[in-house]
């Protein structure tokens, strides 16, 4: 069991201070009057010394170990390369800070397997960002689904398709950076939702692809090109009997949808069907034998967690309820507690990924491990 925090507030650092950081994790910080952005740390110098006046921080580097060690840090959040996941995370958790780090957690289990190891040995809250876990029509319909309302369930299925330019991604286009392309960033947040759901799956079989080049940068100037996957698919038999069915691609043109793409996740249950998706994330779909798939508000309880401070009524709904996971993420700092979702969910669903790779390799289902 983690430690509890012996300092409030918690303080943070910031490992990789992109996007993902700037307009997701950074403002949940501050919404937490029981956290603060207390460093920040990036390979970019400029990005650093234009971080710390952004957020207000003293503290920068670019040395993450450096960061990971300091007695002026609690926790840190990690958002950097794929490659880069795995030796800050052990940093972290052997120096006694909580972590938070972004999926996916290493290049394969192997690595994801040894920061599990780390931070149970260091006692430390670890935490998988896998974001969509906290959206109102997702916790919605895994109360409907484990309360019984749907029934017994037998299938999964999701969806998740993008319209992203075919210019170059940069590291996220390169297998040794990577690990892999739509695989490791889009799918494997709904093989969690999946695992979340339906429970484990005993085998896979599974297929990728790549369609597009990128061996153009958006400037135009040529680079190498990408060795990894922007499509991906696989189908499931879960140990309870029921079937799971995913695909996910980068090149789904008209998939806009303001930026967030088509994100369906849905539960065929024995009494009744339920629907997710993340560019209507207050709502469910909702239908019964007879019927159609009605929209469902998610009831008020469900559009955030009932201690934060958060106004559910503010902003971009696809958006605000991301800032949840960090929430969840100091609650369980401040109440010594496990993180939901840990490193361990993290690794199931890494283990899943890495099957799915093996089975297009060798064109065979590959039998899942149980993973505790």
């Amino acid at each position: 069991m983690p430690m509890k925090s012996t300092h409030i507030p918690v303080r943070v650092a910031i490992i990789g201070a992109g996007a993902v950081s700037d307009y997701h994790h950074v403002p949940a910080l501050q919404l937490d009057p029981r956290a603060e952005v207390a460093a920040v740390c990036d390979a970019d110098a400029a990005l650093v010394e234009k971080r710390k006046s952004d957020w207000g921080v003293a503290l920068g580097s670019t040395d993450a170990i450096e960061i990971c060690t300091s007695p002026a840090v609690d926790a840190v959040i990690i958002a950097t390369p794929n490659d880069t996941h795995r030796p800050i995370a052990i940093a972290a958790a052997q120096a006694g800070k909580h972590v938070l780090c972004e999926k996916p957690l290493g290049l394969d289990a192997a690595e994801v397997k040894a920061m599990l190891d780390a931070s149970r040995a260091g006692k430390v809250v670890h935490m998988t960002a896998f974001t969509y876990r906290f959206a109102p029509a997702m916790v919605y319909l895994r109360h409907l689904l484990k309360s019984g309302a749907l029934g017994t369930p037998r299938h999964f299925r999701s969806q998740r398709f993008t319209d992203w330019p075919e210019t170059s991604w940069g590291w996220r286009q390169y297998k040794e950076r990577a690990g892999a392309g739509d695989l490791y960033d889009l799918t494997i947040h709904r093989i969690d939702f999946a695992l979340d759901l339906m429970g484990p799956l005993s085998r896979i079989c599974g297929s990728i692809a790549r369609f597009a080049p990128r061996d153009r940068t958006v400037d135009g100037a040529p680079c190498r090109p990408s060795d990894v996957d922007d499509w991906s698919a696989l189908i499931g038999e879960f140990e309870s009997g029921a079937t799971g069915v995913w695909e996910g691609t980068t090149l789904a043109k008209g998939y806009k949808r303001n930026g967030f793409g088509h994100d369906w996740a849905e539960v065929n249950g024995s009494e009744g069907t339920a629907v997710y998706r993340l560019h209507e994330p207050n709502s469910i779909l909702l239908g019964r034998t007879g019927g159609d798939l009605d929209v469902v508000p998610a009831p008020r309880e469900y559009l955030k967690p009932a201690s934060s401070p958060r106004d559910p009524d503010l902003g971009e709904p696809a958006t605000v309820f991301r800032y949840d996971i960090v929430w969840e993420f100091i609650s369980a700092i401040v109440e010594g507690r496990d993180a939901v979702p840990s490193f361990l969910d993290g690794l199931r669903a890494q283990i899943v990924a890495d099957a799915t790779m093996e089975s297009h390799a060798k064109r065979v289902w590959v039998d899942i491990p149980r993973a505790d």
